[in-house]
């Protein structure tokens, strides 16, 4: 998770990822833990990241083991290297800056270096921009990193389910994502159900 508004969207995936039993190795920036205090309220301790790592497991139920919180820095967990890297990546918001550097190759932090890693490793990888509107860098960062291979899925949802909450808007968009994932969903039905 980085810094873009949209905090809702990454909490609800890290929410419906546990609930399915899948392990979950989460990156947050610093900009992301201040996005997450001022647009939910969900607080996030202050301290190191073994304090956020149970909070955050505490709060979404996660299983012993099941969820690993890794540091801005911490270049010898296993995302950082493509001997570790797991098979999907999502970044859920991902801020503006966040598409540039990952577009341009750069690794300043552990987010960039594992979206890289991503890249080279020919593994999936699924940005999610909540920016709006875009710029003409946004969309040409957006076409970069499609042509590379990965995929962009802005936090844009549909409302042909009729949503009535904030809630079922951001469901509409975790719901494509676990899709992506082929994480079972039952938050969305699939078109013709």
């Amino acid at each position: 998770m980085t810094g873009a508004s949209g905090a809702q969207y990454g909490l609800r995936l890290l929410q419906c990822l546990l609930a399915a039993n899948v392990r979950v190795w989460l990156l947050l920036s610093d900009a992301a833990q201040v996005v997450i205090n001022t647009e939910t309220d969900l607080q996030l301790p202050e301290g190191d990241d073994d304090i956020l790592q149970g909070f955050l497991a505490d709060r979404f139920a996660a299983k012993k083991g099941q969820l690993t919180l890794f540091g801005k820095r911490d270049w010898f967990s296993p995302v950082a290297s493509g001997t570790g890297a797991p098979a999907s990546m999502v970044v859920c918001p991902a801020s503006g800056g966040t598409l540039s550097a990952v577009a341009c190759g750069a690794s300043n932090n552990l987010i960039e270096r594992a979206a890289d890693v991503a890249l080279k490793e020919r593994r999936q990888l699924i940005l999610v921009p909540r920016e709006a509107p875009y710029s003409e860098i946004h969309l040409e960062n957006m076409l970069k990193l499609t042509r590379m291979g990965a995929m962009i899925l802005p936090a844009s949802p549909g409302f042909y389910q009729k949503p009535s909450t904030v809630e079922d808007i951001v469901d509409f968009v975790v719901a494509r994502l676990l899709d992506q994932l082929d994480v079972e969903q039952k938050l969305l039905p699939h078109w013709g159900e």
